[in-house]
């Protein structure tokens, strides 16, 4: 596959779980993918070397993010490797995936929790584009990954949703935005996925459970949600814009 070829992406977050797999994905169909982490180098170091054992070419970024700073540092990594990389500056594909979770109903969560994930989940991302769109290349791609618990009310994970809303409202206003520069902003919202974030899906019965939610009958796997994010990616969804696109498999319909 080569939809992607001469493009270049970042993926924030993209060590582990969703990131991994959309990074892996977007190699695969040619882009030169940025592999953003902030604290597993490891993990990312292996994610890179996956994507070049594919044939296809990327290179790591460090940068915390939910930090004062955090999109200035990013963006100064990722322009520092790019061209100790040998290619053009500025970049065609930004991912917003990096984000935490945080289960809790209102009545547990602690106001250090609260803002510590509004600065990962939301903060961040804002600022990552706001100073990233001199670098977006006119026709270029923002996807944000946002979440099927802004459908699915689930009090447990009230304040995650609130972040994933947000995003999604951030999707529509930079789509009305950018659409001028042919650029598109659309959002993949993944039901629940297995990586490690969520680490119950171990138990048999909890994966059983989490899979009867799904009309399609399984848990969803990485790949699933990389499918569809190489497709919002590519040219043939250059007509899809401003949208939040299920990837849940059909998790709660007709309930």
């Amino acid at each position: 596959m080569s939809r992607l070829s001469g493009r270049t992406a970042l993926v924030t977050g993209a060590s582990r779980g969703i990131g991994r797999g959309i990074a892996l994905r977007l190699g695969r169909e040619g882009a030169l993918v940025a592999v953003h982490y902030g604290s597993n180098e490891t993990a990312a170091k292996e994610t890179v070397a996956d994507i070049l054992a594919a044939g296809g070419r990327a290179f790591a970024v460090h940068a915390e993010l939910g930090v004062p700073g955090d999109a200035a540092a990013l963006w100064a990594a990722f322009d520092r490797a790019i061209e100790a990389y040998g290619e053009r500056p500025g970049l065609d594909i930004l991912v917003n995936n990096a984000g935490i979770a945080l289960h809790g109903e209102i009545g547990t969560v602690t106001e250090a929790d609260y803002d510590r994930l509004f600065a990962v989940n939301v903060r961040a991302p804002f600022f990552v584009v706001q100073q990233g769109l001199e670098r977006l290349r006119d026709g270029g791609r923002v996807i944000n990954v946002s979440s099927g618990v802004t459908r699915i009310a689930l009090p447990v994970l009230s304040a995650y949703a609130m972040t994933k809303g947000a995003l999604d409202t951030m999707t529509l206003t930079l789509a009305q935005q950018l659409g001028a520069r042919g650029i598109t902003v659309n959002a993949v919202a993944p039901g629940i996925i297995d990586t490690d974030m969520n680490s119950h899906l171990a138990d048999p019965e909890q994966r059983a459970q989490a899979a009867s939610l799904a009309v399609l009958g399984r848990v969803g796997e990485p790949a699933d949600v990389a499918g569809l994010v190489a497709f919002v990616a590519s040219d043939d969804a250059g007509w899809v814009t401003g949208q939040i696109l299920d990837a849940t498999g059909g998790s709660h319909l007709g309930l």
